[in-house]
C-alpha cells in the first residue's frame, strides 16, 4: 500500500508528473528517529504524514556529503585558501559579469547600500559567478547531515524543515532542487533559513529565485544590509605589529569589533594606509613563517555572518578589491 502512495506522491509533485520514482525504500524512512521527525513536522507545521513519508521514502544516505563536510575548505591554511578565489581568471571573470549586469549591480547597490564589488565578490567565492552551483540534491544533502552527522546533526535537522517549508512556501519542488553538499542553493548558495528569510524578488516577477542574477544580487545585499553593512565603511587592512602587546587582542575566529584604531595602536598595531571606523576587530591569519595580521570593520564582521569563517571573509574582501582595480585599470 505505501508503495502505491509513493508512486501517486510523488507524481503529484510539481514538475515529476512524467517521472517514475524510485520506489525502493531508502536508508531513512524506517529509522525511529526519522519517524518521529515526521511526527513532529505533522504535528507542529502542518504537513501531511503521508506526503512526508513518500517523499523521504526513496532519500539515501551520500557518504560522499559526509566525507567533503568533514573536509571543509576554511581547514586548510590561509594561503592554499587564498589560492583557490583569488586568482587571475576569477578576477577577470569578476569584471565580466560586473560589465555584463552593470546597470543591474550599480542599481542594487545604491538600493540596499552596499559596495558592487562586494556582491560581485560573493557571487565569485560561492559559486563562480553562477558557473557552478552544486549538483547535490538538497533534500539527500540535509537528511544525511540531519541524522548522519552528529557533530552538527540538530543545526541540519533545523535546516531540514526550513527547506521543506521553503518549499511549501514557494511552491518548489523538494526532489527538484539542488545545491551544495551542505544544502546551500542557488548563485548566492543560501541555506534554507537564509533563503526563506532574506531572498527577495528583485526582479518582481513574484518568485524568490536564487538561481537567477536579479534575486540572487539582491538577497545578498538584502542579506549583508539586514546584518548591519555600513554604506561607505572600508572592510579591512593589512596591519604591521610590533612587540607583543597585540597578541591578546588578535583573534582567528569571527568576533565583533570590540576594539577601537587608537586601542590597537596603542598595543603595537598599525594600520597599513588610511583606514576609518569606530570599533574594529585584529584578525590573525596564520602566515607561512609569521602570522599576517589584519585589521577589519563592522562590515568585515558583516561578510563573517555569511561564512563564519576569517578566512572567508578575507579572500571575499581580496578578490573585491582586485575586481575593482582591475575594472577601473584594464
Amino acid at each position: 500500500m505505501l508503495r502505491i502512495s509513493v508512486i501517486l506522491l510523488l507524481f503529484a509533485l510539481p514538475g515529476y508528473a512524467h517521472q517514475l520514482p524510485d520506489t525502493i525504500p531508502g536508508d531513512y524512512i524506517n529509522r525511529p528517529e526519522v519517524k518521529a521527525f515526521i511526527k513532529k513536522l505533522v504535528a507542529e507545521q502542518g504537513f501531511e504524514r503521508d506526503f512526508l513519508e513518500a517523499l523521504f521514502y526513496p532519500v539515501r544516505q551520500n557518504e560522499k556529503i559526509l566525507a567533503k563536510v568533514n573536509a571543509p575548505a576554511e581547514g586548510i591554511s590561509w594561503q592554499r585558501y587564498r589560492k583557490i578565489f583569488i586568482t587571475p581568471e576569477r578576477i577577470r571573470a569578476g569584471v565580466a559579469f560586473w560589465q555584463q549586469h552593470d546597470s543591474l549591480i550599480n542599481s542594487i547597490s545604491r538600493q540596499y547600500g552596499i559596495a558592487p564589488e562586494y556582491l560581485v565578490a560573493i557571487a565569485g567565492v560561492e559559486t563562480y559567478y553562477g558557473r557552478h552551483t552544486g549538483s547535490y540534491p538538497v533534500l539527500q544533502s540535509l537528511t544525511t547531515l540531519a541524522f548522519d552527522f552528529p557533530k552538527r546533526g540538530r543545526f541540519y535537522k533545523k535546516e531540514l524543515v526550513e527547506f521543506l517549508l521553503l518549499c511549501r512556501e514557494e511552491r518548489l519542488s523538494p526532489l527538484k532542487l539542488h545545491g551544495s553538499y551542505a544544502g546551500a542553493m542557488g548563485i548566492p548558495q543560501f541555506i534554507a533559513s537564509s533563503y526563506r528569510f532574506y531572498a527577495v524578488d528583485q526582479d518582481g516577477d513574484k518568485v524568490r529565485n536564487l538561481w537567477q542574477v536579479a534575486d540572487a544580487l539582491g538577497s545578498i545585499a538584502n542579506y549583508f544590509k539586514q546584518h548591519g553593512w555600513q554604506s561607505g565603511m572600508p572592510v579591512a587592512i593589512k596591519a604591521q605589529t610590533t612587540g607583543g602587546g597585540h597578541l591578546s587582542m588578535a583573534d582567528t575566529v569571527a568576533r565583533k569589533p570590540r576594539y577601537t584604531l587608537a586601542q590597537l595602536q596603542a598595543a603595537g598595531v598599525r594600520p597599513q594606509g588610511e583606514f576609518k571606523a569606530d570599533k574594529v576587530v585584529l584578525v590573525q591569519m596564520n602566515g607561512k613563517t609569521t602570522p599576517e595580521y589584519w585589521i577589519g570593520s563592522r562590515n568585515f564582521y558583516v561578510i563573517t555572518r555569511y561564512n563564519h569563517s576569517p578566512k572567508y571573509a578575507l579572500a571575499v574582501h581580496q578578490l573585491a578589491q582586485a575586481i575593482r582595480a582591475k575594472r577601473t585599470t584594464p
